[in-house]
C-alpha cells in the first residue's frame, strides 16, 4: 500500500484550490507538524505594555454602565447647583464651563477607546489566521484519509479478486 505524507496531500490540495496559492511554505510547515491552534488572547496579552493594559481598563469602564450612571449624575448636580443658587454659580447658564469638560473627556476618550479597539481588532485577526490553520490542516487529514480508504478499497478489490480466482480455480 502506498504511504502519503502531509507535504504530498498538502501540495495536491494547494494545486487544486485557488485561494490557497498565497499560502508561504512556513504555513505548511507549521501545518504538518503538529498542533496549529493557539489561545489569541494568551498571544495578545503578552505582546501588551501598561498603556495599552490602562486603555483597555479605561474602555471597559467608558462603555459601562455605572460610568453612564455616574456622567448623567454629575452633570445633573452640576446643573442644579449652577441654576438654583444654593451657592454663587460657578458656571451660569448655557454651561460654557461643563461643555468645555464634557469635550475635553470626549476628545480624550475617543483615541483611547480607539486604542482598545485596535487590539480586539488584532486579536481577531489572529484568531481568523488561527481558523484558517486549523480547517486547513483538518482539510489535509481529510484528504489523508480519503487516499488511505481509496487504497484499502483497491487492496480489497485486489484481494477479493484474488479470492475470487482462488475459489473458481478449486472448484473446476
Amino acid at each position: 500500500m502506498k504511504k502519503y505524507n502531509y507535504r504530498e496531500i498538502t501540495k495536491k490540495i494547494l494545486e487544486n484550490k485557488a485561494e490557497f496559492s498565497d499560502i508561504e511554505e512556513d504555513l505548511i510547515h507549521e501545518l504538518i507538524q503538529g498542533k496549529v491552534s493557539k489561545d489569541a488572547n494568551v498571544i495578545e496579552d503578552s505582546k501588551l505594555s501598561f498603556g495599552d493594559k490602562m486603555a483597555d481598563k479605561i474602555s471597559a469602564f467608558v462603555g459601562s454602565w455605572p460610568f453612564i450612571l455616574t456622567a448623567v449624575g454629575l452633570i445633573i448636580v452640576w446643573v442644579i447647583i449652577n441654576v438654583s443658587y444654593i451657592i454663587k454659580p460657578f458656571d451660569p447658564y448655557p454651561f460654557i464651563l461643563l461643555n468645555l469638560f464634557l469635550s475635553c473627556i470626549a476628545a480624550i476618550q475617543a483615541p483611547i477607546i480607539m486604542m482598545s479597539q485596535n487590539r480586539e481588532e488584532a486579536k481577531d485577526r489572529i484568531k481568523a489566521r488561527n481558523d484558517y490553520k486549523v480547517n486547513l490542516k483538518s482539510e489535509i487529514i481529510i484528504e489523508d484519509l480519503h487516499l488511505k480508504m481509496d487504497e484499502i478499497i483497491k487492496s480489497q478489490k485486489f484481494i477479493m479478486g484474488k479470492i475470487d480466482e482462488m475459489e473458481k480455480r478449486g472448484g473446476k
